[in-house]
């Protein structure tokens, strides 16, 4: 079972789920109107500590799951296993299995892209969405990585190194500091020097970045969430980024298409996410007309209800009350 969460959270509920053909595996707190949240990469259901007693506090009924390939959830084998429909249609399962006749939607990272496509999809089952550190990215006229080719000539966008057949083998050899290193580097806490870098020179890849622990997260934290990984591995995480070109050749039919519902987004003043999707944090208030918040954490990185909980928790109880 890998390493186990702290004290203080076990009085979570741990449930399991048979939702699209596989088992998934979701921690539940509190009763109410359902609010799903989505982690991203590298993280687990373990990302909203935080929020799941906040919200269950406030009379909400909130669940985290371990998403496809990651945690205690089914890691199928197939690559394809892991294309957009696939992963929306793990979370439009897990809300069936709740019963829930609705719920309200929040993703951060990849949590966020599930997130997108799941409102799209699926507008009558997800009522309300936020999304945090990633804002709506709408379809593109090219695929992901002709995108990463136009944006960044002459560099390796890190997308393209998480696609790589050798990045399940480097991250697995050190599982520990392959997370420092991303939960270092991509916060709010990282020097100017030390920040990550969307896009870097050929010349450059090698060379090894800060493996410290920011000061949000504890030394508890993070062998929890390292023991997740040596017990699961990268690869399902990875092959999410793996089939990016293959949901763009799947879904011409969201050319266009805008959130309808209402939305709230949120990332930290200081997040790579902010500069590589500029544009598309500009234009939010187009894509989605029903935005009814659009707030950025001052000093804060990209691991945003980690970093900031009580300024995340008191947003999105904002939102929420205001359904």
């Amino acid at each position: 079972m890998g390493v186990r969460p702290p004290v203080c959270f076990m009085t979570l509920r741990h449930q399991f789920a048979e939702a699209n053909g596989i088992r998934m595996h979701y921690v539940e707190a509190g009763k109410g109107p359902l609010v799903v949240l989505l982690h991203g990469f590298p993280e687990s259901w373990y990302a909203w500590r935080h929020q799941l007693p906040a919200l269950a506090e406030r009379g909400f009924h909130a669940v985290a799951p371990d998403l496809r390939g990651y945690g205690q959830t089914d890691a199928p084998e197939p690559l394809e296993a892991y294309d957009i429909f696939q992963l929306t249609g793990d979370v439009v399962g897990l809300v069936n299995a709740i019963g829930a006749p609705s719920a309200v939607i929040v993703g951060h990272d990849w949590g966020a892209l599930i997130t997108q496509y799941a409102a799209l999809l699926r507008p009558d089952l997800f009522r309300a969405v936020a999304l945090l550190s990633v804002p709506y990215v709408p379809r593109r006229r090219i695929p992901q990585t002709l995108w990463e080719q136009e944006t960044y000539p002459g560099k390796i966008f890190y997308q393209a190194v998480l696609r790589s057949p050798q990045a399940e083998e480097r991250l697995q050899a050190d599982v520990r500091t392959s997370l420092l290193r991303g939960l270092y580097t991509l916060s709010g806490d990282a020097a100017p020097e030390e920040r990550f870098l969307p896009a870097r020179d050929p010349s450059t890849l090698g060379a090894a970045a800060p493996a410290k622990r920011p000061d949000w997260i504890t030394e508890e934290d993070v062998d929890f969430l390292a023991g997740e990984f040596k017990r699961a591995g990268f690869r399902g995480g990875l092959n999410y980024y793996r089939n990016m070109d293959r949901n763009w050749a799947m879904t011409p039919f969201l050319d266009g298409a805008k959130i309808l519902q209402p939305t709230v987004f949120i990332a930290g003043e200081k997040d790579p996410v902010l500069e590589f999707l500029a544009s598309e944090f500009e234009a939010l208030e187009s894509n989605v007309p029903h935005l009814k918040g659009k707030r950025v954490i001052a000093g804060a990185g990209h691991w945003i209800q980690q970093e900031r909980p009580e300024e995340v928790n008191r947003l999105l109880m904002e939102f929420l009350r205001g359904l």
